[in-house]
């Protein structure tokens, strides 16, 4: 498809955890889309009444999180009749809450580490180590490993910030793994070896604090044997389906240090500046940073005009 005489809304910012990272992608994708035909009308996204200034043809959702990725904003778009990229509202949902995922991932037989729900005031009766998670955040916040008994408390209360009910899993060591989807196509692994720790939001993002030194070396494609390379593909295009995903994801995994690689949840609105994992990874597989989003685009329209006439 051409953008050329296309006007798109680039949704960027929220209200979230976020909004820092989405402003970022959105400049990257709106310079993206413009360089490629379209006519961009950014809209910095504050809270749920903002306003598209003047009519599009589609609304890019770049906003990352809370508001953007969890079907919220899904749901408003639709309320206007605003075609929109990436998920609807249902998929979004599932996505978003870690627990709803991995229930998905149950019934669909994907390989998940074992978990428990607790609230909040409650504790954990898995053995040590496991992981803390609020369920409903993005950018491993609210994400604490727990190795010792005296973390648990501190686990607890940072994760009960954003959440009362708390998803606990499984601890397992080895490998950080991500999965681009686009479409029907899984895009080429790529290894994460964070400078520390594990792959949290101060490594995920170092140019937002460049003096907290994190950051991660990426490996891409992933120096894997080939046929653990197309399995994790087909778990990943798998994982994407169970929630009924369309457009685009990125699928992350644990590579266990047994070999058994473990889905840990789906981002369906991952980062998107030129760095980030998605584009690198697209990248790899020969599209270029401008062809992804317009991609993307294509596969939203297709999907907004199929459910119309599935609503005619």
């Amino acid at each position: 498809m051409s953008l050329e005489g296309k006007t798109v809304a680039v949704l960027m910012g929220g209200p979230g955890a976020e909004r820092e990272v989405s402003l970022a992608s959105g400049r990257g994708v709106s310079k993206a889309l413009s360089e490629r035909g379209a006519r961009v009308v950014p809209v910095d996204v504050t809270s749920p009444d903002f306003v598209i200034p003047e009519p599009v043809d589609i609304a890019f959702n770049i906003i990352h999180g809370t508001f953007g990725e969890d079907g919220d904003l899904q749901a408003i778009l639709e309320a206007r009749g605003i075609p929109y990229t990436g998920e609807g509202v249902d998929g979004s949902w599932a996505a978003f809450d870690k627990i709803e995922t991995k229930q998905r991932f149950i019934e669909c037989g994907i390989p998940t580490a074992d978990f428990e729900v607790i609230m909040a005031d409650g504790m954990p009766s898995m053995q040590l180590p496991y992981v803390v998670k609020a369920p409903r955040q993005g950018s491993t916040v609210g994400v604490y490993i727990v190795k010792e008994e005296s973390e648990i408390g501190p686990a607890i209360k940072g994760a009960a910030q954003y959440d009362q009910t708390l998803l606990i899993e499984e601890y397992i060591a080895g490998d950080e793994l991500t999965v681009g989807v686009l479409g029907p196509q899984a895009l080429p692994i790529i290894l994460i070896k964070p400078k520390e720790g594990f792959y949290d939001f101060k490594n995920k993002y170092p140019f937002l604090n460049p003096q907290a030194g994190g950051g991660a070396q990426h490996y891409c494609p992933a120096p894997l044997p080939e046929k653990t390379t197309r399995l994790i593909q087909e778990i990943a295009l798998a994982a994407h389906g169970a929630l009924g995903l369309e457009i685009y994801s990125r699928v992350d995994f644990i590579l266990a240090n047994d070999g058994a690689p473990y889905v840990l949840e789906i981002n369906t609105i991952p980062g998107m500046t030129e760095v980030s994992l998605l584009p690198e990874a697209a990248a790899v597989a020969g599209i270029s940073y401008g062809e992804l989003c317009e991609r993307i685009i294509e596969l939203s329209l297709a999907r907004f005009k199929r459910r119309s006439l599935q609503r005619a």
